[in-house]
């Protein structure tokens, strides 16, 4: 069996695999909210002017993403108090905020029969990050800027034309 330091590596990579396949499902939801909610805005009274709805789609997509990340975050804090993978003491919320940001100031790390949670976080987080920045990309293109819409693009084409 691979081992690392005084740990096994398969237990590791179980329960850090296990922390990410629940933060996949949750942000997959939390996407799936946030789509839903953005369809919804945009739908709108036409008497609210278009940057008002622009800005409330931007509003709401934002706090839910937060809101989300933040949820995503303590989960990994819980994953390390279930293991024990911090040095006792430590400030889990704050650990995990510093691994799945990739932040690393380095002031804590996890004891060595855990320490590929560290990593596994901050792969993680830089995947989930990456997906939330993809998504708040698109809904600014299919938006417009300043309130302006694009529909959807031509088969084959890349950039979305004026409505």
């Amino acid at each position: 069996m691979l081992t690392t330091m005084d740990g096994s590596m398969l237990d590791q990579v179980i329960v850090g695999g296990c922390a990410s396949l629940a933060n996949l499902i949750i942000h997959a939801v939390l996407l799936g909210s946030v789509v839903w909610t953005v369809r919804r805005l945009a739908n709108t009274d036409a008497s609210i002017p278009g940057f008002l709805q622009y800005t409330l789609v931007i509003v709401a997509t934002g706090t839910l993403l937060v809101a989300g990340h933040f949820s995503e975050v303590v989960l990994w804090a819980y994953t390390y108090y279930w293991v024990g993978a911090a040095p006792p003491g430590t400030d889990l919320v704050y650990f995990a905020f510093g691994n799945y940001t990739t932040l690393g100031y380095g002031d804590t790390v996890p004891v060595p029969d855990w320490h590929l949670l560290g990593p596994m976080t901050a792969l993680n987080g830089v995947m989930l990050i990456g997906w939330s920045t993809a998504l708040i990309f698109e809904i600014l293109r299919r938006t417009g800027h300043a309130g302006g819409k694009y529909s959807e693009p031509a088969e084959g084409s890349r950039t979305g034309r004026r409505a």
